[in-house]
């Protein structure tokens, strides 16, 4: 092979790079400058809206610079002998924020039926509905504090709208703050998958749904603390990025509560939050150096919650148990790179089971920056 060949191939390399690191935009969030973020699944964690982010490579960055370099060959060799000493993480001492808009809509229809005592015919037939529409805006900072470890923080503020037979208003507050942190435990293998462990934090924050009356739905948080751990792992086939994830989570018990119950006079007093498994999968599809799409699939199965009420003569009644709980979510994704260090993210989700919301929009725009 001659010094031209090589040179030629070189080159060819770093291209396929560049056009990765377009691919891999919505796969993770974590990247440096120019980079995408769609939904997609990880351990709830999350906050609400960010996914494992693409493997990128310094070649990408060598071939952003201009015509008139002193010597573009050494540094297409020094680039591409970097790249495997590279983390997919966000580097140390940057700072990204990302701006979250997502809608959701959640409708639901009952049949309540009463029978009379001494005969046993319906005496009462009701049909109940709930339209519930949650509008959130979130804003996350990320801090890479080294090259494979980043921390972040997320802020919701969250806006919702419910129409329904019993009740109707609109509840708008901030949501549950939380706190996490991201570590790559391998540097980027070209030839393997990219693996990513996750942790954080949510804290109770919000409006709790146990300060108020059963059947209002004016909360803005969940009520309790809850951890969430998972992995993420992603691999390029050029020109396609497949990503998965796999969560774990656990909620604090809940203690000290008086939630009355309008129904039967009863009263909420403690609550035993059910675990959580969260797994997903997808891919991402580079349109071009400027477009991107993505598929993905995110399910979570929560165990059974355990509570405890009294009667209304204060009388304690026997610890019950909620059902399990399945919700799933289809997303479609699209990104679109307005310039190096902007790209606009649009998802849209379908629920695919009846604890999902029946479907979700969302909007994205990364911004990365230097600290200093």
């Amino acid at each position: 092979m001659n010094m031209t060949s090589a040179n030629w191939n070189g080159a060819a390399l770093a291209l396929a790079c560049g056009l990765l690191t377009s691919v891999a935009a919505q796969a993770q969030p974590d990247t440096t400058p120019g980079t995408t973020s769609p939904a997609a699944p990880d351990a709830p964690a999350p906050a609400p809206g960010a996914q494992p982010a693409a493997p990128t490579g310094a070649a990408a960055d060598a071939l952003k610079k201009q015509a008139g370099d002193v010597d573009q060959s050494t540094l297409l060799k020094d680039t591409l002998s970097k790249t495997d000493r590279q983390y997919s993480l966000l580097r140390a001492g940057r700072v990204a924020a990302n701006y979250d808009l997502t809608y959701s809509y959640v409708g639901s229809q009952s049949i309540d039926v009463g029978f009379a005592t001494a005969t046993g015919d319906i005496d009462l037939l009701r049909i109940e509905t709930m339209r519930a529409h949650t509008i959130t805006n979130t804003l996350s900072v990320d801090y890479g504090l080294m090259d494979n470890l980043t921390i972040n923080g997320t802020f919701p503020f969250v806006s919702k709208f419910t129409q329904g037979t019993e009740y109707s208003g609109t509840a708008y507050g901030i949501g549950d703050i939380s706190l996490g942190a991201r570590y790559q435990p391998f540097v980027q293998n070209p030839a393997g998958p990219t693996f990513t462990v996750t942790g954080n934090l949510s804290l109770p924050t919000g409006r709790s749904p146990f300060d108020q009356r059963i059947g209002q739905n004016t909360q803005t948080g969940n009520g309790y603390a809850q951890a969430n751990v998972g992995i993420n792992a992603s691999q390029v086939f050029d020109p396609v990025v497949l990503f998965g994830s796999l969560s774990f989570g656990a909620g604090k018990s809940v203690n000290n509560l008086h939630q009355y119950n309008s129904t039967d006079g009863s009263i909420l007093t403690g609550l035993r939050p059910g675990k959580t498994i969260g797994f997903g999968a997808g891919f991402t599809y580079a349109l071009s150096y400027n477009v991107s799409s993505s598929v993905s699939f995110q399910e979570n199965v929560t165990t059974a919650a355990r509570i405890t009420v009294i009667d209304a003569n204060n009388n304690p009644v026997a610890p019950r148990s909620t059902t399990m709980q399945t919700g799933a979510v289809m997303n479609f994704g699209l990104g679109l790179r307005i310039n190096p260090k902007t790209t606009i993210n649009l998802t849209a989700g379908m629920g695919l089971t009846v604890d999902s919301p029946d479907f979700t929009l969302g909007l994205n725009v990364p911004l990365t920056f230097s600290l200093f």
